[in-house]
């Protein structure tokens, strides 16, 4: 199992949803929709980490790209059973237990059932911006080409190098990793990895790493924010995806 304790550690932020709860494809989503004009055949995949759709972070994230004129769809693969926020404050949780439930065969379905719901209203161009368990799902969708640009922020779950090499053959989806200082799960030697397969021009899609000093793996979606390193790695990691996703897709 590829989960460190930093994957159910962090801050729970404050705000209020703006976005809609409903069912796509049978499956429950969180639904951010721009109040501009925007182009009605795209959409940003919002793939959540463990604590799924239902962390307020998760949702102003998602309302934060609206705000910046993308469609989001944060997709509930957990299917309601995501872990609660209180597990960030529990060290005591058992994640072994949990993930045991909830591995490919229980969530990719509801991942598909979404998408082709979406495709049949009318999308045919896909971002995904997945955070640490949802980075496994946005390589896996970078790999059978379904989306079209991929963000990532502190993923788990990835098979270092071989993941990278076969995004590298296989994929057609510019890509952005978010990376840190502090990360077990995404670490100093496959920031490097990355950086020496894709980098330099090689990946001719496109590709960017951005760094954040100070920061530790869940920092984009569950940091501390009144810390100050912290805070510019979120909102930083954030700008990166909005002016990668503006380029790419």
């Amino acid at each position: 199992m590829s989960f460190c304790k930093d994957c159910v550690q962090g801050v729970r932020h404050e705000g209020e949803a703006q976005g809609t709860l409903m069912s796509i494809g049978g499956v429950a989503c969180y639904v951010a929709t721009p109040t501009i004009d925007y182009p009605k055949d795209k959409v940003i995949l919002f793939l959540p980490d463990v604590f799924g759709i239902q962390l307020i972070n998760a949702k102003l994230l998602a309302d934060d790209f609206a705000i910046n004129g993308f469609k989001v769809i944060a997709i509930d693969y957990f299917n309601g059973d995501s872990l609660p926020a209180g597990a960030m404050s529990s060290p005591s949780f058992d994640l072994k237990a949990w993930f045991a439930k909830h591995g490919s065969e229980q969530t990719r379905p509801s991942l598909d059932k979404v998408i082709a719901a979406l495709k049949e209203e009318g999308v045919t161009k896909f971002g995904a911006t997945g955070y640490c368990f949802g980075g496994r799902y946005t390589f896996d969708l970078a790999f059978e080409n379904v989306i079209q640009c991929s963000v990532i922020s502190h993923p788990s779950l990835l098979k270092v190098p071989d993941d990278l090499q076969t995004y590298f053959i296989k994929s057609q989806a510019p890509l952005l990793i978010n990376s840190c200082e502090f990360d077990e799960r995404f670490p100093a030697e496959a920031q490097a990895k990355a950086d020496e397969i894709f980098g330099d021009g090689k990946f001719a899609p496109g590709y960017k790493r951005e760094y954040f000093p100070g920061c530790t793996h869940g920092f984009a979606v569950r940091g501390d924010i009144t810390k100050p390193l912290i805070k510019a790695g979120k909102e930083g990691s954030f700008k990166a995806a909005v002016e990668f996703f503006r380029e790419h897709l």
